[in-house]
């Protein structure tokens, strides 16, 4: 498939080649995707950009992207925050950064079948897990990360969180596959569920002008139903800039095509596509002359910042497109009814 056909309330439609071209020519020799030509890697946007490249028929390349970070995986199943060229560059150890290969992994196999290559990528997984839940406090929340010196940093974001709590639920349907035991990730998933659900301030640290703060806990499948979306309702016109899209931080004129996407995702999981095309439709015109994205722009004065084309905000516009119009298998990544009837976590 080369071009993403959408509905008639979608214009112009999203050229899937180009697009996923964009992740590739940023991809180095040796599967590393950083975020654009001269910047920084980081494991989570890696992973994002991963599941772009296998919507987009490129398996091998998603692979070697995977297989990067499975060759830079420390001893305790954590990454470095950043790498530079390969070397790193920021040596903390961030828990939602460690956990999000096992939804790189569980998309990658929603879209292949292969249950051979989601097993080689087992031990990787369950190392990753492990870290990020070592970092869980009583009351649910997990802590941010470790410093390069070994030190629990007691920051625990609800983005961060809620981040972990969809890759443990894609660890656990991992598990399930391959007809592995996790109870102690079962009981680490309620705590998380808990935590964002009734205890939102075990979170010490306020993100509230973030747009990921407010939808978060719901593209996790962790808030559902009435309750998501009263989130939703709440916080609209804090950040949604009618016909334009999401701001990143709610006090600032800057649209980002990311957040938008993501949120468009969130709609998507609730089972609202209709509003969701209709968001999608608002960045579609939002590219450079190659098909891919911006980053994001400011408002309303349109100027297009920064004017890096970021392999990660390509791979989650891919993403809201499967979601959106059933591209691959893995489109119902995210659906809550998709979850709801998971017998991996429901249990």
């Amino acid at each position: 498939m080369n071009v993403i056909v959408p509905g008639k309330d979608l214009s112009p439609s999203v050229n899937l080649n180009s697009v996923v071209e964009s992740i590739i020519n940023t991809q180095r020799a040796n599967g590393d995707i950083p975020w654009c030509d001269g910047k920084k890697t980081d494991p989570w946007d890696l992973v994002e950009s991963a599941m772009g490249l296998g919507i987009g028929g490129r398996i091998k390349e998603a692979r070697a992207a995977f297989a990067w970070l499975a060759d830079n995986q420390l001893e305790d199943g954590s990454w470095y925050s950043a790498y530079l060229d390969g070397i790193p560059d920021d040596r903390t150890h961030e828990s939602n950064m460690a956990a999000y290969i096992a939804a790189g992994q569980y998309h990658h196999y929603l879209l292949t079948s292969d249950k051979e290559y989601l097993e080689s990528m087992w031990p990787c997984v369950t190392k990753a897990i492990d870290f990020a839940l070592s970092l869980q406090a009583q009351t649910g929340e997990i802590h941010w990360a470790k410093s390069p010196e070994g030190t629990v940093d007691p920051m625990a974001l609800m983005t961060g969180t809620s981040s972990i709590f969809f890759s443990t639920k894609c660890a656990l349907a991992i598990a399930e596959i391959l007809g592995e035991k996790k109870e102690a990730w079962q009981t680490s998933l309620k705590l998380m569920k808990e935590s964002l659900v009734k205890r939102p301030h075990s979170y010490n640290i306020s993100k509230s002008r973030f747009s990921m703060d407010w939808f978060y806990p719901i593209l996790s499948g962790a808030l559902t139903g009435i309750e998501a979306q009263k989130r939703i309702d709440r916080y609209w016109k804090k950040f949604v800039v009618e016909g334009q899209g999401v701001r990143c931080v709610s006090d600032q004129p800057w649209v980002t095509i990311a957040e938008t996407a993501e949120f468009v995702l969130t709609l998507s999981a609730m089972g609202n596509d209709k509003l969701a095309r209709i968001i999608f439709g608002w960045i579609q015109d939002r590219r450079y002359d190659d098909g891919s994205y911006w980053c994001g722009f400011t408002f309303p004065d349109m100027v297009v910042w920064p004017e890096d084309k970021l392999s990660w905000t390509n791979g989650v516009v891919l993403m809201a497109a499967d979601a959106l119009y059933d591209l691959t298998p893995a489109g119902r990544l995210f659906s809550h009814s998709y979850w709801e009837r998971s017998t991996a976590i429901n249990r």
